[in-house]
């Protein structure tokens, strides 16, 4: 096996050289391909998640919705007919009627039979404040003055009054409902109900509400009138901004992220008392809440995006290997023209130098035919025989020259396709004869291996002359001095005839096969 020739088969350097060109096409294909496709999907999931977003805050509004709505409609209830009750018993009893720790403690006890508890103590205070009888737990409250506190104030302003929840005397949490009657011959008294947080605490507790849902009541200071899951016990500040008051019955506050917690609150003001009752959602990330619940999407999209990517990166890599091996192509054909064309050229110079060396070697056998001549019919001619020895040579030399000018001349005169008569061994030892200066210089052994009964072939000269010299070329090339180089005809069937030529040289690496 020969090394590969640097003939017109080779890719050129520059087909080589534009490898980073087809690289960027092919990243750019993939890249516009991918966009394409993709974009349609991210566009469609981003919608999908949108929609789950409002979704899931909406139910979120919708819970917090449906909390405040129906207990705000109870403490509404309960407050109400417990202000409601005491305001009647005020009404149907002069202050005679209920001047007496006893007939307090008869209502005391009608109340709490009728409303299923809730009232811990009964008090009757006069104008200047004093609670002149009393009827419950604590008997050291009788005697107590009022008239410096808020309760007192507000209940002579407007009749009825229901206050915060605070410690008072009693040091337990606890809230009033004061109501105000005139008293016939001017002045008034008050009726003073102690209630229990319980009363309060039930209607929230009520709820069944979730671990990340909390309802609460707070005053307009934001203070916990009941405990809260989130923000502490009862009386502790909440910190959380108290919106102004509003005519509607329920307030949402949209979604907000909140120490890396997304949040949803609502409120509600309770009717004619200092309550305000809130609801809080805690949320799970919408984006996380998207992913869990649509992991069906979040399947598709990925095994779209994997197809997608898979089909965009096989077709990007047919395309541009499909447009590289055309462009090798092209490339190779322009190659071969210039290559053929270059080839017809060196044949046209070659066969002019030839026909102009021809002349002069004319000229030169002549007059050295000339001069044999006188030498050999000119009697007593000065050293004949030297002279007849170098005419001799010098006409040798001229024959050899023109059998290399005729060669030449065989071989650039046939560029276009001719078929004719050829011997392959006549043919053969003409395209050595090309090279025989070579291999006599460097020592290398040239051997034939020719049958006699090799028959003639029809075929174009000059094609298979380049092609024979182009192997023996390279053959040559191959070899290092002293090698050798074989070459063969043989006869396998009637209509075929094979040419072999091989040498001993290094062959082609294992890497370039």
């Amino acid at each position: 096996m020969n090394n590969v020739p640097s003939g017109p088969d080779q890719i050129p350097e520059k087909v080589k050289a534009s490898l980073p060109r087809y690289r960027r096409l092919r990243r750019f294909m993939i890249i516009i391909t991918s966009l394409t496709a993709l974009i349609p999907l991210a566009i469609m999931a981003s919608i999908n998640y949108l929609q789950d977003t409002r979704a899931y805050k909406a139910e979120s509004h919708f819970t917090i919705s449906r909390i405040l709505s129906n207990t705000v409609r109870t403490l509404n209830f309960v407050i109400g007919e417990r202000r409601s009750a005491l305001s009647m018993v005020i009404t149907d009893h002069t202050y005679d009627e209920l001047s007496g720790d006893e007939q307090l403690n008869d209502i005391l006890i009608n109340l709490n039979s009728s409303f299923d508890g809730g009232f811990v103590d009964l008090g009757l205070i006069d104008s200047d404040g004093n609670q002149r009888y009393y009827a419950g737990p604590y008997k050291d409250l009788k005697g107590k003055n009022y008239k410096d506190q808020s309760s007192f104030h507000e209940v002579i302003l407007r009749g009825v009054h229901v206050s915060e929840v605070f410690m008072g005397h009693r040091n337990f949490p606890h809230f009033v409902i004061t109501v105000k009657n005139e008293k016939p011959g001017g002045g008034f008294y008050v009726l003073r109900a102690t209630l229990d947080m319980e009363l309060l605490n039930r209607q929230i507790y009520s709820l069944n509400l979730d671990a990340n849902t909390d309802a609460f009541i707070v005053n307009y200071e934001g203070i916990l009138q009941t405990a809260s899951a989130f923000h502490g016990d009862i009386l502790d500040t909440t910190g959380i901004k108290i919106p102004p008051h509003s005519r509607n019955r329920e307030m949402i506050l949209e979604a907000a992220k909140k120490d890396g917690q997304w949040e949803t609150f609502g409120y509600t003001f309770v009717k004619d008392s200092p309550f305000i009752l809130m609801a809080q959602t805690r949320l799970q990330d919408p984006l996380w809440h998207w992913i869990y619940h649509r992991s069906d999407v979040l399947w598709i999209l990925l095994i779209s995006v994997s197809l997608i990517f898979i089909i965009v990166f096989y077709r990007s890599n047919k395309m541009i290997s499909r447009l590289r091996q055309a462009d090798v192509e092209r490339a190779k054909i322009f190659h071969n023209a210039e290559y053929t064309n270059k080839m017809a050229t060196l044949g046209r110079l070659a066969a002019g130098v030839a026909h102009e060396i021809n002349n002069p070697l004319a000229i030169i056998n002549e007059k050295a035919g000339l001069l044999k001549d006188i030498a050999t019919f000119t009697k007593d001619f000065p050293k004949k025989e030297k002279i007849l020895s170098l005419i001799d040579s010098v006409t040798q030399s001229v024959e050899r020259c023109s059998r290399v000018t005729h060669r030449l001349l065989g071989f650039g005169r046939r560029m276009d396709v001719r078929h004719e008569i050829i011997d392959p061994k006549r043919l053969l030892e003409e395209v050595i004869g090309f090279q025989h200066t070579e291999a006599t210089h460097r020592n290398i052994e040239v051997n034939f291996h020719f049958p006699d009964e090799i028959p003639n072939i029809e075929s174009d000269r000059g094609q298979l002359q380049q092609v024979f010299l182009n192997l023996v070329s390279n053959a040559i090339a191959a070899v290092s001095d002293g090698g050798k180089v074989d070459i063969g005809l043989n006869r396998p069937n009637i209509n075929e005839i094979t040419v072999t030529i091989s040498d001993n040289g290094s062959g082609i690496p294992k890497e370039d096969l």
